[in-house]
């Protein structure tokens, strides 16, 4: 490893509900959140996604200019940003030897390809495997539900995880939209799933596994991740 922490987010390529037409997307600020905590702290940071392309934004996390969080502002001011967002790398094409974390940014979307992704299992795998860090918030750690140990066993059993909570779920009224509860199906994994109250900033550290509950949760999981990657660097 390099000084300069290097650190892969890899967002969801998923525009619509499927099987609906009902637009959805990440959530602006968890990526903007914790991509300019990464770069402000110096590190060396890649985006991806899950398809390649235009990351779709998920119109529900923005509001007009002006009234937004402070980092999705900043994004509207960064056209380097916004020209990464726009043309993403294959997350596949990429090779997680080659990075100190991944995070894995929420929204909506990821419910519905993060979990279908074998890829992205066998990262999440990879990465926890190796003992480097591996991060998600709010809807993010849907990208865990299928990765498992050596052993066979879900990757979350035993583990402290956060996650976008059920109550949160019915609260924006898309618990019948997605495929399945994220907080129940981490329970169901075995998964010691932790919570603070709901739309409140809450983040956990099991270990290398960094996990957050919801929007206002990103810029807390990325300080995890930040301290994380420094005590591993320093071990």
């Amino acid at each position: 490893m390099t000084d300069t922490p290097k650190i892969l987010m890899i967002a969801t390529s998923a525009a619509t509900m499927a099987p609906s037409d009902e637009p959805t997307g990440v959530w602006l600020e968890e990526l903007t959140a914790p991509y300019y905590a990464f770069r402000d702290a110096g590190a060396d940071v890649t985006l991806a996604s899950i398809s390649g392309g235009a990351i779709p934004i998920d119109a529900r996390s923005v509001a007009p200019k002006g009234e937004n969080e402070a980092t999705v502002e900043r994004y509207f001011e960064d056209p380097l940003l916004r020209e990464a967002v726009a043309a993403t790398p294959r997350f596949d094409t990429l090779k997680v030897a080659d990075y100190d974390a991944v995070f894995l940014p929420g929204g909506h979307g990821t419910m519905f390809d993060y979990p279908e992704s074998a890829a992205l299992a066998r990262l999440v795998e990879e990465t926890l495997e190796s003992g480097k860090v591996l991060a998600a918030v709010c809807h993010g750690p849907a990208g865990l539900v299928n990765a498992k140990r050596a052993d066979g066993a879900s990757i979350v059993t035993g583990r402290k995880v956060a996650g976008f909570t059920d109550s949160e779920e019915r609260a924006v009224g898309l618990d019948a939209a997605v495929p399945f509860l994220l907080e129940s199906r981490l329970r169901d994994l075995g998964a010691d799933y932790v919570s603070g109250a709901d739309f409140e900033p809450f983040a956990v550290s099991d270990g290398n596994l960094v996990t957050g509950q919801n929007p206002a949760s990103a810029a807390k999981t990325a300080a995890l991740v930040l301290d994380a990657v420094s005590h591993r660097k320093a071990a």
